[in-house]
């Protein structure tokens, strides 16, 4: 049986605790918070379980093996660092750290000590994104572009940007169903609360290939959209999260080049004719599941197994980067920003 602590009973914690708790093959041993009423709380649905406000002692703790973190993200480092020194097997919500240098001191110390460091990218656990990651590499040919709608009115953050909120789930999309890494990104925003971070942003992913994605997310937006659109050489996919049926249409449609005729007098330069494809829409079947339960289950069958997680450190890891970059890019109202392979901390 691995034991399991949750640190961190805000907004996500009691999905994160709600799930450990019904999980076979673990024991939620501890609950860490630093509010009294938010233990409370826990100590009420789940009185088998022990309420602390002292992290130590759950890096003291042997009956512990794993520690959940879902805390701000400015202490995510702090916190991951402590529990992989003490021994521990981590699972720590998204971003994993604000900044990729952390994030890579991370890495390395869990691959120094043959640990499980596993990040809380949900959406590459739904069904629907992963039998998009499917579709990409079987049904859709060529991919062209990767185009998304993230928004709705608040939760405004104060210590990250809109982008470090909202957009850090497509960028871990991209990452899973993407078969290339982006090699820049340029981003632009604003904020409408003084002194506050970015509420609305707009990324562009560069790639070797004529792939580009582009990444529209906003807080302050009178509606929630969650729609994604991918196009590809022979199919297309339309995305839609909040739907809840068919959230996933792939569309049989899109265009056919033909060479021209040559322009002016003979010039090595062809007029190309566009055709259109129109056929069939069809929404494949998904299985039904919550996502973060199967991430659980996936970070323990880990630790019995060494395994490694589809969202590891590395995959953090890449993903700051690129919300690194965004932000520079940011600040500089939109320069494209070089995205250099991590590199690997002493």
């Amino acid at each position: 049986m691995i034991g399991m602590a949750v640190v961190g009973y805000g907004y996500w914690g009691p999905n994160l605790v709600r799930n450990i708790a019904d999980t076979p093959g673990v024991q939620l041993l501890t609950v860490c918070d630093l509010q009294p009423e938010r233990l409370a709380s826990v100590k009420g649905r789940y009185p088998a379980v022990t309420v602390t406000s002292d992290y130590e002692e759950l890096l003291r703790d042997p009956r512990i093996h794993a520690i959940a973190i879902a805390t701000p993200v400015s202490s995510h480092f702090r916190l991951a660092m402590s529990a992989l020194m003490a021994g521990k097997h981590v699972f720590v919500e998204k971003p994993i750290t604000p900044s990729a240098e952390e994030a890579q001191r991370l890495v390395d110390e869990a691959e120094r000590r043959g640990l499980v460091l596993a990040v809380d990218h949900t959406f590459v656990h739904t069904s629907a994104v992963r039998k998009m990651r499917e579709l990409v590499g079987s049904e859709l040919g060529d991919i062209y572009y990767y185009d998304s709608v993230r928004v709705n009115l608040g939760l405004f953050q104060h210590d990250v940007s809109v982008i470090w909120d909202l957009a850090v789930h497509d960028l871990s999309i991209i990452d899973y169903v993407i078969p290339e890494k982006p090699v820049a990104v340029s981003a632009t925003g604003v904020s409408h609360v003084a002194g506050e971070p970015e509420n609305i942003a707009y990324l562009n992913l560069f790639f070797e290939s004529n792939l580009i994605a582009h990444i529209h997310v906003n807080w302050l937006a009178p509606v929630k959209l969650r729609r994604t659109l991918i196009g590809g050489s022979r199919q297309m996919i339309v995305y839609d999260d909040l739907e809840p049926s068919e959230k996933i249409k792939v569309y049989d449609k899109g265009i056919t080049l033909t060479g021209g005729q040559p322009l002016q007098g003979g010039k090595d330069v062809y007029q190309m004719m566009v055709g259109y494809r129109t056929g069939d829409m069809r929404a494949p079947h998904l299985d039904v599941v919550e996502a973060l339960g199967s991430e659980i289950r996936e970070f323990l069958h880990c630790i019995e197994h060494n395994g490694t997680p589809v969202a590891d450190g590395q995959a953090g890891l890449r993903v700051v980067s690129v919300l690194e970059a965004a932000t520079r890019s940011l600040a500089q109202r939109g320069r494209v920003m070089e995205l250099q392979p991590a590199r690997r901390v002493a």
